[in-house]
């Protein structure tokens, strides 16, 4: 049996009591799983399903092309905010970005660990770690932008220019890159609140022009409604 364990993105109810998962795996990547009678009255586990929760499965052995199907699966780490307003919507911002961003992602260590260490900073109330845990996916697959000696980033190129080509990166928003780039220790860095919806609104535009079919995640307007 087929054991593999990861962070849940999202799932999607089927009938009365099953669900299909949408995962991120340590050991395969994107992975889609059925779930089997998680809503029946009788099964605790349901508790279970909540954005960015790991969880570890066992999976049955596939007939044809179906779904993998879930025989048994734990909780590793939950995450503890419930009471949390701020950091439960981040929380479901990343999940959903997570979730249209990496479906066609392979294994890939560096964005698995990635996940674990931004739930660290969140959890300790690093309202900001959303903002640069999108950098540092930029930075592992390869397509965050290059320093140089310009002021203003140019999200199309990737590179930074001399005057600005973008009205949303002007040089305020272009340092705040380039010190999120640059920085050594990469969670310290410090994003101004008066700042980081425009920054965020960066990211997005960066990603557009960077990341094959992305979209933006629907659960935008509540994240910013929230750090408003």
């Amino acid at each position: 049996m087929n054991s593999q364990s990861g962070y849940l993105l999202s799932f999607i109810k089927y009938g009365e009591n099953d669900v299909v998962l949408h995962c991120f795996t340590e050991e395969e990547g994107f992975q889609t799983y059925f779930l089997k009678g998680i809503y029946s009255k009788k099964n605790k586990k349901k508790a279970f399903l909540q954005p960015l929760n790991k969880l570890n499965f066992s999976l049955s052995p596939v007939r044809g092309n179906g779904i993998p199907s879930i025989s048994k699966f734990e909780l590793i780490r939950s995450i503890d905010i419930d009471a949390d307003i701020k950091a439960n919507t981040v929380i479901f911002f990343i999940a959903d970005f997570l979730n249209q961003t990496l479906k066609y992602e392979n294994k890939n260590p560096g964005i698995f660990f990635s996940i674990e260490k931004f739930i660290d900073e969140l959890i300790n109330k690093n309202y900001q770690s959303h903002l640069l845990f999108l950098v540092a996916l930029l930075k592992i697959q390869g397509v965050a932008p290059l320093i140089g000696n310009g002021k203003f980033l140019d999200p199309e190129t990737g590179t930074f220019s001399i005057g600005p080509t973008h009205q949303l990166f002007n040089e305020e928003i272009s340092k705040i890159w380039i010190e999120t780039l640059s920085a050594e220790h990469f969670y310290t860095t410090k994003i101004h609140s008066s700042l980081r919806k425009d920054f965020l609104d960066s990211l997005l535009v960066y990603y557009h022009y960077h990341i094959t079919d992305f979209k933006t995640p629907t659960s935008l307007e509540i994240i910013q409604q929230i750090f408003e």
